[in-house]
């Protein structure tokens, strides 16, 4: 799983700039949109027939420039600051995350995927409640994670470590 969330940050292009900016609480808060409106976007079809790709291009886009569009925050006290810093830390410090939480965030990512999978399944058949169901059952793990992402944050300040791209300032 390590080397598909590298692929993922890759993808991202996430610097030290943007995981500052993403750590904005409009960021984070805002980009949970992003499976939703993915689903909509896919779901268009039946409405606007190939121009779907077009909505799917533009929800990826969202996604891509999210971390980017809002300033940095002033404060990094916010529970969803804190979450984003802890994901910056499981994944740049991977090696050095205690057991308790690196377990937690491989058994929250594998939970998500069940539901991902169920909502891909209602968008492709057109059946709105297993989409809507698989969403609930994708987020909520993924909200845990955050939850476990702050949790994470706390515990490594608490032990005199420096987040990446931060330094003292994220405690």
């Amino acid at each position: 799983m390590s080397g598909f969330l590298r692929s993922l940050e890759r993808l991202m292009a996430m610097d030290d700039r943007t995981w500052r900016r993403h750590a904005n609480p409009w960021s984070g808060w805002t980009r949970v949109s992003g499976l939703p409106l993915l689903v909509l976007a896919g779901w268009s079809r039946v409405w606007i027939g190939w121009w779907a790709v077009a909505a799917l291009a533009a929800v990826s886009l969202w996604i891509w420039l999210n971390p980017r569009v809002f300033p940095e925050p002033a404060r990094l006290d916010a529970w969803m600051s804190r979450a984003v810093m802890g994901e910056r830390v499981l994944l740049e410090h991977r090696d050095e995350i205690p057991e308790g939480h690196a377990r937690a965030s491989r058994v929250l990512t594998w939970l998500a995927l069940p539901g991902g999978l169920l909502t891909i399944w209602g968008v492709v058949t057109l059946w709105w409640e297993a989409a809507v169901f698989g969403m609930a059952l994708a987020i909520l793990p993924k909200f845990w994670f955050l939850d476990r992402m702050a949790w994470l944050h706390r515990d490594w300040v608490a032990a005199g470590r420096a987040v990446p791209g931060y330094g003292a300032q994220a405690g």
